[in-house]
């Protein structure tokens, strides 16, 4: 994997958002974010699956496989994901009355990585802290770990919004952001241990479980 290959990885990822939130249908977005994500993580050389582990995961499930909501089969898929629940869809606005935290996370690759907390959502599933990317460029990030953590979905929590990577559902400060469960993804973490990933923190720890979004893989 060369730079030339995060740099295109990345190039891809922001468009597919693009075309998310340009998308009026939330659960048609959801099935195209699937599918992208599915050919993504297949065949691109900056996959975070090591190749050896793609098996017999080189073609994509064809219409014929696929489940009635459209999103891949079961038994051909190499990412699985809970079904799409409209109801864990919300629109949210940043309550920044929150007292100012901040948060160095170690990771293999790009050394220690500092966040500030800059807010917080209120979700009728819990609240969830909304932290700023304090380095280069910034970006907001918000993980979620919920009560499956190591069991149906990833033990250390999974990732929603991550701006500076492209993960952007859409929404603004003022009016509220777009937090669609549905969406929520697998750190690269999950997939190779020789990747070091931001985990959840306990304010975005939450106690229900979240039945949507990315399982484990």
């Amino acid at each position: 994997m060369t730079a030339l290959d995060v740099l295109d990885w990345r190039r891809r990822v922001h468009a597919l958002y693009a075309r998310v939130r340009a998308e009026p249908d939330p659960a048609r977005a959801h099935a195209e974010w699937v599918a992208a994500r599915e050919r993504l993580f297949r065949t691109h050389p900056a996959s975070p699956v090591p190749a050896e582990q793609r098996g017999d995961h080189t073609d994509e499930p064809s219409v014929d496989e696929r489940r009635p909501d459209g999103e891949g089969s079961a038994d051909r898929s190499l990412l699985k994901y809970g079904p799409y629940d409209p109801a864990m869809r919300f629109t949210a606005a940043v309550d920044t009355d929150v007292e100012p935290y901040r948060m160095e996370v170690p990771t293999g690759t790009d050394g220690v990585v500092p966040f500030e907390r800059v807010g917080r959502l209120h979700l009728p599933v819990g609240d969830l802290d909304v932290w700023w990317l304090d380095s280069y460029g910034g970006g907001v990030f918000v993980p979620v770990k919920d009560a499956s953590a190591g069991s149906a979905t990833y033990g250390a929590g999974r990732y929603l919004i991550d701006t500076v990577k492209g993960a952007d559902l859409g929404g603004s400060p003022s009016d509220g952001l777009v937090v669609d469960l549905n969406f929520a993804y697998n750190p690269s973490c999950a997939y190779d241990p020789a990747w070091a990933c931001p985990l959840a923190p306990p304010g975005n720890t939450l106690r229900v479980t979240l039945p949507v979004g990315e399982l484990t893989p």
